[in-house]
């Protein structure tokens, strides 16, 4: 029986687009770049003022480090909970936890690097608009 050998890939990030939270996102790694099986790496980009929808990632964990700008996060089942994260931070998302991130500066914008556990970078988005309403934009 003769050893498949997998091959190592280097590329640059995709061309942007605007995912269904709201967010533009450049992709990295994925199941449609390399074929990746179980992670997504991405650069994300919010505007001065931007703000994603309400949302949370069925089934898969994210991880966040924070480049550029400082964004700040509402998380938990209502959005009880407020996070601010800087450059230079890491940032954990449980899975299938709601979650409202957004820039409040102005001025500047906010660039980070995306990690889930899921391939596929739009498959596990579950929009709450449900939630939307409790801090209005």
């Amino acid at each position: 029986m003769q050893e498949t050998i997998s091959i190592c890939k280097q590329l640059r990030p995709g061309e942007s687009f605007i995912g269904k939270q709201g967010l533009q996102y450049a992709v990295g790694i994925s199941a449609e770049s390399v074929g990746a099986k179980a992670i997504h790496m991405q650069l994300m980009a919010m505007p001065p003022g931007g703000r994603a929808f309400a949302h949370k990632h069925a089934t898969h964990e994210t991880a966040i480090y924070a480049l550029s700008g400082v964004s700040h996060v509402w998380h938990g089942e209502r959005l009880e909970n407020h996070s601010i994260v800087k450059p230079g931070d890491f940032f954990y998302i449980p899975a299938d936890v709601p979650h409202l991130p957004y820039n409040p500066s102005q001025t500047e914008s906010v660039t980070a690097i995306i990690a889930r556990t899921d391939a596929n970078e739009q498959e596990s988005v579950i929009l709450l608009p449900e939630l939307e309403g409790i801090h209005p934009r």
